[in-house]
């Protein structure tokens, strides 16, 4: 253990060896700045400072979210300023097996090969390579460019609430860069909207425990999780789900009774992990035992290649919980999960092999007295995001649980004729001699509520290679970090 530390510290300072230099010892700073969203003020005061030191205008609007502009280069004071935009806040997950505190300990990045990653946690490089990258234009007084306005925005991974306060009149800029797309070689011209669904079953009070029945706790881990918007095409397994299909049999088959469940942690990752505490006679134990070894394999073999770090499911005896949930709520619940929908709705006929409507259904948490749910839909088609909550919404509302909608935010509509996308195009060609892939996201981007605010700002989004986002798997691949340095210095001087 103590040989895996000194390597881990060795590689964490292999990061500020990687080229370009600026670019990662800005990422480096922030890995060790705490920054989970809806805890920003330690590093929105980083950004400012860090206008003070670099010599230029920064300041920081009503909803929390900093701006810094600099002066254009010489001989490009005539063009429209150009916006540069990331987002500040990370989603904060971690492996059961280490005690990492998000709200005080920095971010134990190392070099792994090709990749940068965390240990056992996620990495922040969604979005603080786009942000770094935006620290190191403002810094480098040898580039060319238009005036550049640098937006970061906060929070931005829970209902996109920092740019939901942007307001007209702040931004002079014609031309946008979102700096918060995670494939390069990419160019993004839109992206799904979404709409968190909170939902709650509630009771008054608990069921006595069954004379005779015993406590068992059941654990479910190993799963990749992942972004529940780039990420929810692959196929990964959802602990919610899982642990509910079991939870349906174990009832039906073996007299169990549920007394808690926990499962998913934030609204835009799909759950990884999922606990429950149940009982049930003494004389179905040992059956019990059975299907939770079948049901492991069984999950093994259905989500064979795509979950291949092993899917992890036991149970143990435990102590007896105080109460049980009622068994009326509990069937409406364990059946109502059963039946909402998960994962990829539907896909765009216009963009093929991308998604146009999904459903994550991300945290199941119980406590005294009620269950609470939170399901995140996403789709680039209003009226189709409102299909797939009314879907939902009619699963839960026929189970008897209070459904209530939170954090909606509009998609980005694509614009295939933009002037900027042409430009960007053109770059791209020529630094790299292939032409670059113009997409639709799936996941939310905050061009779309830009766009509400300021309608006739062009938009295009590009970012390096990052695979897993919102996991503990995640990791950005150097090589591409530096490539779309190269390639964000050259779309600057070329936008006109």
């Amino acid at each position: 253990m103590v040989k895996r530390i000194f390597e881990l510290l060795n590689n964490m300072n292999d990061i500020l060896e990687l080229k370009p230099s600026e670019v990662w010892r800005y990422f480096y700073d922030l890995t060790q700045i705490p920054r989970p969203t809806g805890h920003m003020e330690g590093v929105t005061e980083y950004l400012l400072a860090f206008g003070r030191v670099q010599g230029l205008e920064a300041e920081q609007d009503e909803a929390g979210n900093v701006l810094i502009r600099k002066p254009a280069s010489p001989g490009m004071e005539e063009r429209k300023p150009v916006v540069i935009q990331s987002h500040l806040d990370m989603v904060p997950q971690k492996n059961g097996s280490v005690a990492h505190d998000f709200l005080k300990d920095p971010i134990p990045a190392y070099v792994d090969g090709e990749w940068v990653k965390a240990h056992e946690t996620t990495l922040g490089a969604d979005n603080g390579i786009g942000v770094a990258l935006m620290l190191a234009v403002l810094a480098d007084k040898g580039l060319r460019h238009a005036p550049l306005e640098a937006l970061f925005t906060i929070d931005e991974e829970v209902g996109m609430v920092g740019v939901s306060g942007l307001k007209p009149g702040l931004l002079q800029g014609g031309v946008l860069l979102n700096c918060d797309s995670e494939e390069e070689g990419c160019l993004f011209a839109g992206c799904a909207g979404g709409m968190d669904l909170n939902i709650t079953f509630q009771y008054q009070k608990g069921t006595p425990l069954i004379v005779g029945d015993v406590p068992v706790k059941l654990t479910l881990g190993g799963l990749k999780g992942g972004h529940s918007g780039i990420d929810i095409h692959l196929g990964r397994a959802n602990a919610n789900k899982l642990m509910f299909r079991f939870l349906k049999e174990a009832v039906r088959d073996y007299g169990a009774r549920l007394a808690s469940v926990r499962g998913g942690t934030a609204r835009n990752a799909i759950p990884r992990e999922a606990e429950a505490i149940i009982t049930l006679p003494e004389d179905s134990v040992e059956a019990l035992w059975e299907l939770v070894a079948d049901s492991q394999e069984l999950w093994r073999a259905e989500y064979a290649g795509i979950e291949t770090a092993g899917i992890h499911f036991s149970a143990e005896m435990t102590q007896p919980p105080f109460a049980l949930i009622p068994v009326g709520v509990q069937d409406d619940l364990i059946n109502a999960v059963e039946g909402c929908q998960n994962g990829v709705i539907s896909m765009l006929h216009d963009f093929p092999g991308t998604v146009e409507s999904s459903s994550n259904l991300a945290v199941v948490e119980s406590s005294k007295g009620k269950i609470d749910l939170r399901i995140l839909a996403r789709s680039s088609s209003e009226s189709r995001k409102e299909a797939v909550c009314s879907s939902l919404e009619s699963i839960f509302s026929l189970a008897g649980a209070r459904v209530e909608y939170d954090g909606a935010y509009s998609g980005w509509q694509p614009n295939i004729q933009s002037p900027a996308l042409t430009t960007l195009q053109a770059v791209y060609r020529r630094m790299y001699g292939v032409e670059p892939a113009v997409k639709v996201m799936h996941a939310g981007l905050e061009c779309g509520i830009i766009q509400k605010v300021y309608p006739d700002m062009d938009m295009v989004s590009f970012g390096p290679d990052l695979v897993s986002p919102h996991s503990p798997d995640e990791a950005v691949r150097i090589a591409s970090v530096a490539k779309t340095w190269d390639f964000l210095v050259a779309a600057l001087e070329a936008i006109k």
